[in-house]
């Protein structure tokens, strides 16, 4: 049965939250389990190891999101024969691209000694090679699959890709911890993982062409086109390089001076982080189709429609994020001791300083794709390769005197001057979206906010966070008058009605 395309928007967000809830709670479990097996130091080798191949990725030089903007393109136009030939063009370039990180890859493997620096073993450093030779095999087979994951996209196939991610988030523990027990370590949960990701693209694949009838084409290709894929995409790429640094640098700056130790507790606040940003884009990323198409269609009251849209999503992030935010604030702490042990307290100062400058762009995140759908997100990706290179910089001149804290602190400063400042003054300006009215909406959720936090705080002093039961009572007393604040001061009136409507048949 055929599901239309707003309903497909619907489950797939809700999927979508479904899959990140799962993951969550399979982690929450997994991951103490795996470091009591794997051990602290070996832990933060994987996280060091992994951080550094993840900089392979960039060789996609952004291309798989420059695919959805110029398959609308087509698709506006009904022009079959111009997606089959655009399908073989970005499966040929990213063919070609995969090979070129797989080479650098393995050349990053031989000299892997000299680029984790000496602060670690003889075997710390012999299993790093191991590490890092399977990530990059990880990271080879993904390049082929990226034109048929993006056309899944383009097609708003959001329950099939969420489903997927489910089914991802449920086999890679449950597959990795017999190999954990069987002592294969860190290397037995990349070989899973490597083993889960063949298997997926090989459903994506198979799904694409019967259900979605892929095709592509080798003949006639338009190099012109090309040509304008390539210049789109060099700016993506930008992004894609400043996020690699802002995300991942940190962990290589701390390995580098102090070892694989500091780089767990980082990792733990780092896991966190992605945690928290995953929230905001589950909702933003299903609608990056929808934007594309307004944009290609060009209407007169295009920047209308977006801006409402960038108000309406971005108030439901708050929402989501902001109620994790406070919840973070004053349980986060307890919930890494009763999660990973209390080694691990110190990543809850780096998860806060991460996580409150990153909430601007969360809820904003839908922006990126208005920018990136109207051609307008050079001064973005040229900006934020200034603002990544202070944040090394930075971090190079805190890390010794703070340690993992000062390299947080350094990525945190360029969060609030970049996304804080520059890029709402950016989409006011050039854009065309009303920030100011974004803003003014955001602003009567600041009573939530204030009264969230002050019955936070209050109730700490009657309440042991650090027992389970009071870390669950406290928990409960914030999301309920988080909840009650958001009804009465948060909704308008006619939000209020369709908040109780659905109550109403829910009940009955």
């Amino acid at each position: 049965m055929k599901i239309n395309s707003n309903k497909q928007l619907r489950l797939g967000a809700v999927l979508s939250y479904a899959s990140m809830i799962i993951g969550y709670i399979v982690q929450i479990i997994y991951t103490p389990i795996m470091i009591r097996i794997i051990g602290q130091s070996q832990y933060g080798l994987y996280n060091l190891t992994n951080s550094i191949v993840s900089y392979l990725s960039l060789f996609s030089l952004g291309f798989g999101t420059a695919y959805v903007r110029f398959y609308m393109r087509h698709k506006k136009d009904n022009d079959t024969d111009a997606i089959s030939k655009m399908n073989g063009m970005f499966i040929v370039v990213f063919l070609i691209l995969g090979l070129l990180a797989t080479i650098t890859g393995f050349i990053l493997v031989v000299h892997s000694n000299s680029i984790l620096g000496n602060k670690f073993t003889i075997s710390e450093l012999r299993l790093a090679k191991k590490l890092m030779f399977l990530m990059v095999i990880n990271i080879a087979i993904s390049f082929p699959l990226i034109p048929i994951v993006s056309y899944i996209q383009a097609n708003e196939r959001f329950i099939f890709q969420n489903s997927l991610n489910i089914v991802r988030q449920v086999l890679n523990p449950f597959l990795s911890l017999p190999l954990l027990l069987l002592g294969f370590g860190s290397l037995g949960m990349i070989f899973v993982t490597t083993i889960i990701s063949l298997l997926i693209g090989a459903w994506q694949i198979m799904y694409s062409i019967k259900k979605l009838s892929f095709k592509f084409s080798l003949h006639g290709l338009d190099f012109s086109e090309l040509r304008e894929v390539a210049l789109f995409s060099f700016f993506l790429f930008l992004n894609a390089l400043t996020d690699q640094i802002n995300w991942n640098i940190d962990k290589f700056i701390i390995g580098r001076y102090y070892g694989a130790v500091p780089v767990a507790i980082y990792g733990i606040a780092a896991q966190l982080n992605t945690y928290y940003l995953n929230l905001s884009t589950a909702i933003s990323s299903v609608y990056v189709p929808r934007i594309n198409m307004v944009v290609a269609k060009g209407a007169q009251n295009m920047d209308t429609v977006l801006t409402k849209m960038f108000i309406n999503i971005g108030r439901t992030q708050f929402v989501i994020v902001v109620l994790v935010l406070i919840e973070l604030a004053f349980l986060g702490r307890p919930f890494i001791g009763f999660w990973v042990g209390k080694n691990y307290y110190d990543a809850f100062p780096i998860l806060m300083i991460l996580i409150i400058p990153v909430t601007i762009p969360l809820i904003q995140n839908t922006g990126i794709a208005i920018q990136q759908a109207k051609n307008m997100h050079i001064f973005r990706s040229l900006l934020y390769v200034v603002i990544a290179v202070a944040n090394a910089l930075l971090s190079l001149v805190l890390v010794k005197p703070y340690g993992a804290l000062g390299t947080a602190f350094a990525t945190a400063i360029s969060l609030i001057i970049g996304n804080g400042f520059l890029m709402n003054w950016y989409y006011q300006k050039h854009i065309g979206i009303d920030v100011i009215q974004f803003w003014k909406k955001i602003c009567r959720f600041v009573p939530l906010v204030i009264v969230s936090l002050l019955v936070g705080f209050l109730s700490t002093h009657f309440v042991n966070v650090y027992s389970v039961s009071g870390f669950i009572i406290e928990g409960i007393i914030i999301a309920i008058v988080y909840a009650a604040m958001l009804f009465f001061t948060g909704l308008d009136k006619n939000e209020r009605e369709k908040v109780l409507n659905k109550l109403s048949k829910a009940l009955k």
